[in-house]
């Protein structure tokens, strides 16, 4: 009877991994191959030469890939940290940061609306959200929100006053050390709402007599806090912090579209899918494309399971 189960099992798990292979695995192979060719990414199938690893040697060479590879760990640093921070201060204070009245323990006033508005970002598409921060950090007198405010209040005749220069506010995508600074600004406002949603969630299942007890206890809200609310919502966390490190090795369109295919001024501002767009429709090389594109891969496989790793930690399970 054991052995009748298998075949009706790989029944019904043959078509999916079948889907999965063709559509997943298949491109991923492929792209592999490309990456020892010298494929233009037009032409027939017979034109190609295997080179080897002619474009792996050339990646060792390539100055602008290594500003693409330090702006993605800039972005793989800081994005992760400064959103979960922000997402599990604000899910905290949701929860259980309103007043304590006797024992009891509540979320702030109108927490439900806070819950709808932070979460607004993620309704807009990457595409509409980079358009509206390009208007953000735009030159004033085309629109720009940031240095129209900064205008306004008066912060141009310190910067005039400092640079000893008749131009006070800042060119933002002018300025080269700033472009990466304003991706990871970008994406951490766009993921944030979400992983307060994500901790929300976490929290409202950690049963209400816990943190009565701590209040009781004396605990103030920081201790609750660390030694409270982190710990029981870690694993959670841990695969926020996964998919943040994920996201923040590809930031593709949101560069693409705010910075220009070639990364903003100096190319300071690139990142590693772009460079796989530009070397495969910009410079009609698709090999060396399929070559960044498979190192991509291997960095996203590397620092997800160091991750994993790393964040592990003893489960607080509740009784």
């Amino acid at each position: 009877m054991r052995h009748r189960k298998y075949p009706f099992v790989l029944a019904f798990l043959a078509p999916g991994l079948l889907v999965y292979g063709i559509f997943m695995l298949s491109p991923y192979a492929q792209a592999i191959w490309f990456s020892f060719t010298d494929w233009s990414g037009l032409g027939r199938a017979t034109d190609i030469e295997f080179i080897g690893f002619g474009n792996y040697l050339r990646l060792l060479d390539d100055e602008q890939l290594r500003v693409a590879l330090r702006n993605n760990f800039i972005l793989l640093i800081v994005v992760p940290v400064v959103t979960l921070l922000i997402a599990l201060f604000l899910a905290s204070m949701l929860n259980v940061g309103g007043r304590r009245r006797g024992a009891a323990v509540t979320g702030v006033r109108g927490s439900a609306v806070y819950k709808v508005v932070y979460f607004f970002p993620l309704v807009l598409s990457t595409a509409i959200v980079a358009v509206l921060f390009n208007y953000v950090f735009a030159p004033a007198r085309a629109g720009g929100v940031l240095n129209t405010i900064s205008n306004a209040i008066g912060v141009d005749w310190v910067l005039e006053r400092i640079r000893g220069e008749g131009r006070g506010e800042i060119l933002w995508f002018g300025e080269p050390a700033f472009l990466i600074w304003i991706i990871a600004v970008v994406m951490i406002w766009s993921f944030v709402g979400f992983f307060v949603v994500v901790f929300s969630a976490a929290m409202q299942s950690i049963p209400r007599d816990i943190y009565e007890a701590a209040l009781l206890d004396g605990s103030s809200r920081f201790n609750t806090f660390r030694r409270l609310t982190v710990p029981l919502v870690w694993d959670t966390v841990k695969v926020s912090w996964v998919y943040l490190a994920i996201q923040a090795m590809d930031a593709f369109a949101l560069v693409h579209i705010i910075l220009g295919v070639n990364g903003g001024p100096d190319g300071q501002g690139d990142v590693l899918g772009v460079a796989v767009y530009r070397a495969a429709f910009a410079e009609s090389n698709a090999a060396y494309a399929a070559t960044i594109g498979v190192l991509l891969l291997l960095l996203t496989m590397a620092i997800t399971l160091m991750f994993m790793r790393a964040l592990r930690r003893e489960r607080v399970e509740l009784a």
